[in-house]
């Protein structure tokens, strides 16, 4: 959530960032609500300071049922500027392209040598097939389309894959977490996933809880409500969960295989840090760098973009993707995402934090995913594909399987 102060002052800027990200926002009633807002906070003010000097009996009931005519009608006035103010996004850093897509997202790093095979390559449903790694039949059959069993070896690496980013992350000072998947409403309003992204999420109406599609949702509303030390900052986190996303906006988009599915696990970096921009742009490529040294020990080929203002989401103030090369789509495709969120999210989970000289200033937040399986999965069992039908596991998993090869 941005300031409406901020938003008053610099609303050309405000306009032009909602615009670049595909977003409209009713900017006429936004700034009515918020002069009727204003001027019934006056108006209370007004009345409560007559009240607390009244000495007529009669007059203070009058002017009590007067106050309570005005606040309801406050609260009323409240709600509906509130619920226009999360429809604004958050406005991006300079460095953002201005896109209306993905078509617009600027390459910036290719690591890593797309691998060259002297055979005819099999995509991961094929080799998981063919050495009986994922189910995918009995998967439909037990939770519907895009469901599957990860069976032994690939059960397995998943695990490894987990654990051996966990146990990377740790070592670097991240505090480990194991992250809730039930979350309340209010923690996904924080997020900023909703009211954007409502229809991806699974609702369990009933229990009045959410599914998250991952950890950024529990771990950055971990301090929601609370004021923290600056000399505590940053925080971070490395958060494990299983993750479910309803994939409503992919309809026919890769309904084959395990590249785009309902539930998966992932690791999540999560930081939490001062209201210093400069600063938080520097634990972005932290985050990144982490991301990277990921991929790198898997020996796996990958590029980085740097997201475009269509592509990049609403809270975003800077963001990038990891693309991991995938021979069965000769193709990148998406593996980890990386932003820095500014106090956008912080605004809506009010966290704050007092600096060394008594002020109180809303923190930056910042998320990156680690690994998420099973679609890290595609790249590896597609990559280290052999002629002979089986699959070299990469050298950093292989004391975690207990063999060098699968087949």
């Amino acid at each position: 959530m941005l300031d409406i102060k901020f938003i008053r002052k610099n609303l050309d800027l405000v306009k032009e960032a909602a615009k670049n990200k595909n977003r409209e926002v009713d900017w006429e009633m936004l700034l009515k609500l918020d002069d009727k807002r204003r001027e019934l906070i006056g108006k209370a003010e007004g009345l409560h300071a007559e009240r607390n000097s009244n000495t007529d009996r009669e007059k203070g009931k009058q002017l009590k049922q007067n106050l309570k005519v005005l606040e309801d009608e406050l609260r009323e006035i409240e709600v509906k500027f509130e619920n226009l103010m999360l429809t604004v996004p958050n406005v991006p850093d300079k460095s953002v392209p201005i896109g209306k897509d993905s078509s617009g997202n600027v390459e910036v790093k290719q690591w890593g040598e797309i691998p060259k095979f002297d055979f005819p390559i099999k995509d991961h449903i094929d080799l998981a097939k063919r050495l009986d790694l994922i189910d995918f039949e009995r998967g439909a059959k037990i939770g519907g389309p895009r469901a599957y069993f990860l069976k032994n070896e690939a059960a397995q690496l998943e695990l490894a894959l987990m654990l051996y980013t966990f146990n990377t992350l740790i070592a670097k000072g991240y505090t480990p977490l194991i992250a809730p998947s039930l979350v309340k409403e209010f923690t996904l309003v924080g997020n900023g996933q909703f009211p954007w992204g409502r229809d991806e999420v699974y609702t369990l109406p009933k229990d009045e809880v959410f599914l998250a599609g991952t950890a950024e949702v529990p771990v950055t509303a971990y301090f929601a409500g609370e004021v923290l030390e600056e000399k505590d900052l940053p925080k971070k986190f490395v958060a494990f969960s299983p993750c479910f996303r309803r994939e409503a906006g992919s309809y026919g988009k890769d309904t084959k295989g395990v590249y785009r599915v309902h539930q998966f696990s992932k690791i999540e970096q999560v930081i939490i840090s001062t209201n210093d921009l400069n600063n938080s742009f520097t634990l972005h490529e932290e985050l990144l760098a982490n991301a990277e040294e990921i991929l790198q020990d898997m020996e796996l080929p990958y590029r980085v973009l740097l997201m475009c203002t269509g592509d990049m989401g609403e809270p975003q103030v800077k963001k990038y993707d990891i693309e991991t090369w995938m021979p069965g789509r000769q193709a990148y495709g998406e593996t980890m995402s990386n932003s820095v969120m500014g106090d956008f999210q912080a605004r809506r989970l009010k966290i704050r934090y007092k600096t060394k000289d008594g002020k109180i200033l809303f923190c930056h937040t910042l998320n990156n995913t680690a690994i998420a399986s099973p679609r890290i999965l595609i790249a590896i069992l597609e990559n280290y594909q052999q002629k002979d039908g089986s699959i070299r596991i990469p050298k950093v998993l292989q004391q975690y399987i207990g063999k060098d090869v699968i087949g």
